[in-house]
């Protein structure tokens, strides 16, 4: 028997994910409403540790019940369940224990579970409900925005809108239409957190956050110049121009297509340096899904914005951490990619850790280079990535006044602050 696929209806999102805010605070700030986590112990747990062999069980596409079952009879069930939390699988962690597993649970762990269960059910249900309120915003004003990842991701990969977990909504949008963006989510309740003088001076953040406190709610708009993790520049009306309607409660949300948006979970996982299990585990469920997958046009596009590399490696994770059921031919192309395999050892050292054992500064930086491809497109792109400043590197008067909009200061400042970051190897 195998493991049963994410009850329908069902949402679960990790526990870290749900914040409360006030007037005051941020949601990066918040802390998880459940277990805390022992980081030595993550950090600590080594990659054929029975707690990591059945996490990987439970996300993988072809999970099997009875080798599941071996795994958990001699698992440590904190642990289990603080890696679960920590790699944003407790939803799959909690299908695959629904039936037959799940027996050998302590009761303890099936109570956490089930609390995790109604949390999630109620904070995605507002996700969702918000997220309908603001398409149909969207179209009433005749603003172009595509939902990346969140929902629809979860329907495609999954079969179900809460098999995954994520904590806010991205939306796409051209560049062009930031500030009326930015004008309609102010009007809807929510608050910015880059000025409108900003906007108007052209100043690019890693994102555009917004807040809404009285629910509370984190939305985040991209464009095709916030993406600075593409390689090369996204190409935004392609992907406008290839948009498909996804089916969400008889809702039409609008999304990327299939290809484009398995090429962007490929980039998002490099740009994370892979440091969680859910992002192989939804590339896995999709290239599974998805059967119907033009993987010409996948690799076609991959190429076009120079993320081949990131595109094999995220889809050799997928097949030889979780068993991805890649057709042949196309298992055959990314093993070619010797560069790729090298990556994909690489990362499968590091992602039992779950962020908590990244690389330094050094071996961080010729990480993402190699992603790029060759040497000389990867110095290239680490220069990019190195001196194009967000928010976070501009000084405290840069919010506001247009003669500042491209500070060189601000580009100098960025080294100097990813330096100190990322000193001794911290979470991406």
């Amino acid at each position: 028997m195998q493991c049963m696929a994410p009850t329908p209806g069902y949402i679960l999102l990790s526990a870290g994910n749900i914040f409360s805010l006030n007037s005051n605070s941020n949601p990066e700030s918040a802390l998880s409403s459940s277990t805390i986590v022992d980081a030595t112990k993550i950090n600590s747990t080594p990659a054929s540790a029975p707690e990591w062999l059945a996490l990987l069980e439970c996300s993988s596409p072809l999970c099997n019940d009875s080798h599941l079952l071996q795994l958990l009879e001699t698992v440590s069930w904190p642990l289990l369940l603080n890696l679960a939390e920590q790699h944003g699988v407790v939803a799959l962690l909690a299908s695959a224990l629904q039936h037959g597993p799940g027996r050998v649970a302590p009761t303890e762990y099936q109570q956490k579970i089930r609390e995790l269960h109604r949390a999630q059910v109620l904070a995605t249900l507002k996700m969702t409900a918000e997220l309908f309120r603001l398409v149909n915003l969207y179209r009433s004003s005749g603003l172009d925005a595509l939902l990346v990842k969140g929902p629809t991701l979860a329907l495609r990969a999954y079969g179900d809108t809460g098999a995954r977990h994520y904590g806010d909504l991205d939306f796409l949008v051209r560049q062009r239409d930031i500030l009326r963006a930015t004008e309609l989510m102010i009007s809807a309740g929510y608050q910015n957190d880059i000025s409108l003088d900003a906007i108007r001076a052209e100043k690019i953040p890693g994102q555009y956050t917004f807040v809404r406190i009285a629910a509370p709610l984190l939305v985040e708009l991209h464009t095709q110049r916030t993406m600075r993790y593409f390689p090369r520049g996204l190409p935004v009306e392609d992907f406008f121009a290839r948009r498909q309607l996804v089916p969400v409660d008889n809702h039409e949300i609008p999304a990327l297509a299939i290809e484009d948006e398995l090429v962007l979970i490929c980039i998002h996982g490099a740009k994370h340096l892979w440091d969680r299990l859910t992002m192989v585990a939804d590339v896995a469920a999709y290239a599974a899904r998805q059967t119907a997958l033009d993987w010409e046009r996948c690799f076609a596009t991959a190429q076009k914005i120079g993320a081949s590399r990131m595109l094999n490696t995220g889809l050799l994770l997928a097949g030889n951490l979780l068993r991805a059921p890649l057709p042949s031919h196309i298992a055959s192309r990314i093993q070619a990619d010797s560069s790729a395999a090298r990556l994909a050892k690489q990362i499968a050292a590091w992602l039992p850790a779950a962020g908590h054992a990244l690389p330094g500064l050094v071996a961080r930086a010729l990480f993402r280079a190699r992603m790029r491809g060759s040497a000389a497109a990867g110095l290239g792109y680490l220069l990019r990535l190195t001196f194009s400043p967000t928010q976070e590197d501009w000084s405290s008067d840069e919010q506001t006044p247009p003669e500042t909009s491209h500070s060189a200061l601000a580009a100098l400042r960025r080294p100097l602050r990813l330096a100190k970051k990322y000193r001794g190897g911290k979470t991406s």
